[in-house]
């Protein structure tokens, strides 16, 4: 009897699914799966949310694809895909832009996807996402049994059902739908907190836990790591969703005025209030108020926001008339206040009021290839905004990424991808079709130094015949790690960065491979 090739990878698939794992190594699995089943360059798990795919599983392309959201409106293969009901394959001379040109990964040209084909996910009769499958070889997909590809997306959107049911997600999952829905009926271009770093997860988990909770919560960060975003997340996962999240940054007001855009004013109440005004804290009624830069506020004005957290009254700015408010207040810093109160230019009393719940930033140094992530995220966003069909990084330009400190943060590194996408636009006479950010249009320091090192490191050797497994890979780390120090200059923690690793795994994997 014929062996069947689709059960004989299917049967030891499904029990390998069947495990305890978390999400993402379950789905990586199923694209594993799906390669070897189907061999082709690169595969993709997407799923639908509103009118935008998110990437939650990617094999065979470039790291930063996860951080990318792809508007369908903009891709028409994957409206295409999304549209039909069954597997659909592209012909070879199909005129329609790919989302992956110039994404596969090793790829070092700008060689575009040639075979492509997709196949939608349902669940519950729901249409759930997409699997994609890419090839760079027109004739890839000639000869394909679409009926097997229908019938591995039928287990993928099972394993994707699973994957929920045993992470307790369903719920979960339509619960963060409503609220993405009724976010974005308040904000025009809402943003999210993208990566996959440990801790980055930890701060979404601490999100989570306080978003549910009626606390007052004090966000420190450095600058432009994304400490406004955090309370819009605050907001979103609190019972408070539906009502409104008012936004004040502190910093930018004139002493004079802070009390009357906090608190309202009059009519009369100083010279220009012509009628009565309603502050920050009426119009959050109900709902959340974000104080942004809030070290900045002047003394005075800091024990009337006091008396207003600690009783939920306020009076407008020449008025005795005393208002109620019931306001969940969301602070942020990128000043060390405890410092501030030592030195007498911040409130103790109110430092410990609204630090209730204080809920640190990680800064993008300390996140790994979640750089990388961000930046697939901006380079969707630029490729769209220059109206181009592919926006990639080049290898080089990705390790500069991540041996870059970012002192910025991600602010940094958006205001980054824009320039460099201008600038590598400019290099060219025509527009092309894919357009590839080099490091010479990131124009970083660390990225002059790789390029300065690339004539005086040697190429890692492969590791020489005979040797077993572990050894010829214990060979392997030691070149490359030797090389990322000497990058460096033996400085652990942007070595750590560059290979996306902890520091400390890092650390011990050299003392057992006997690097000092």
């Amino acid at each position: 009897m014929t062996a069947n090739p689709l059960l004989e990878t299917l049967i030891p698939l499904v029990a390998d699914l069947s495990r305890e794992l978390d999400d993402g190594e379950r789905y990586r699995r199923l694209l594993a799966a799906l390669r070897q089943l189907f061999p082709c360059d690169a595969v993709a798990l997407l799923r639908l949310d509103g009118e935008i795919l998110v990437p939650l599983a990617v094999e065979g392309l470039s790291a930063d694809t996860l951080g990318r959201r792809f508007r369908v409106s903009e891709h028409p293969r994957l409206a295409a895909l999304l549209e039909h009901a069954g597997p659909t394959r592209f012909a070879a001379d199909c005129g329609l832009p790919d989302p992956y040109d110039g994404l596969v990964e090793g790829l070092h040209g700008h060689l575009e996807v040639h075979d492509c084909l997709g196949c939608p996910l349902y669940l519950d009769e729901q249409l759930w996402g997409l699997l994609t499958l890419d090839s760079l070889d027109p004739a890839s997909f000639g000869r394909l049994d679409l009926d097997s590809l229908e019938a591995f997306a039928s287990l993928a959107a099972a394993t994707v059902k699973v994957s929920q049911r045993i992470s307790g997600l369903a719920q979960r999952v339509e619960a963060e739908r409503q609220l993405t829905e009724l976010y974005k009926q308040a904000r025009q271009q809402p943003r999210e907190l993208v990566g996959q770093s440990a801790a980055l997860r930890k701060l979404q988990d601490e999100i989570r836990l306080v978003g549910d909770s009626p606390l007052t919560v004090l966000i420190t960060g450095e600058t432009g790591v994304g400490k406004e975003l955090v309370a819009e997340a605050i907001h979103a996962a609190s019972p408070r969703a539906q009502r409104p999240l008012v936004s004040i940054n502190c910093a930018a007001l004139p002493d004079a005025l802070v009390e009357s855009e906090l608190f309202g004013h009059v009519r009369g109440a100083f010279s220009g209030a012509m009628s009565e005004r309603s502050g920050k804290f009426e119009l959050a009624d109900g709902g959340s108020l974000f104080l942004d830069e809030v070290g900045e506020l002047p003394l005075a004005i800091q024990a009337k926001l006091l008396r207003v957290l600690q009783s939920g009254q306020l009076q407008r700015v020449g008025s005795d008339r005393e208002h109620r408010v019931d306001v969940r207040v969301i602070a942020a810093t990128n000043r060390d206040l405890a410092a501030e109160v030592r030195a007498g230019r911040f409130r103790a009393d109110l430092y410990h009021r609204l630090s209730v719940y204080p809920l640190p930033v990680p800064p993008l140094r300390e996140r790994g290839r979640d750089v990388l992530l961000l930046a697939g995220y901006f380079l969707e966003e630029n490729r769209a905004r220059l109206g181009l069909r592919s926006l990639r990084l080049s290898p080089e330009a990705q390790k500069a990424l991540l041996g870059h400190d970012w002192p910025g943060n991600v602010r940094e590194l958006e205001h980054l991808i824009g320039r460099a996408a201008i600038k590598a636009l400019a290099r060219h006479g025509e527009r092309p079709r894919i357009l590839s950010l080099d490091v010479q249009d990131l124009d970083l320091p660390t990225a002059q130094a790789m390029a300065a090192s690339d004539d005086v490191l040697a190429p890692i050797d492969l590791p020489p015949a005979g040797l077993e497994l572990r050894a010829a890979v214990d060979v392997f780390q030691r070149q490359l790690i030797e090389q990322c120090l000497a990058r460096h200059q033996g400085k652990w923690a942007d070595a750590a960065r560059e290979l996306g690793v902890d520091r400390a795994n890092l650390s011990r994997l050299a003392k057992r491979l006997g690097i000092r």
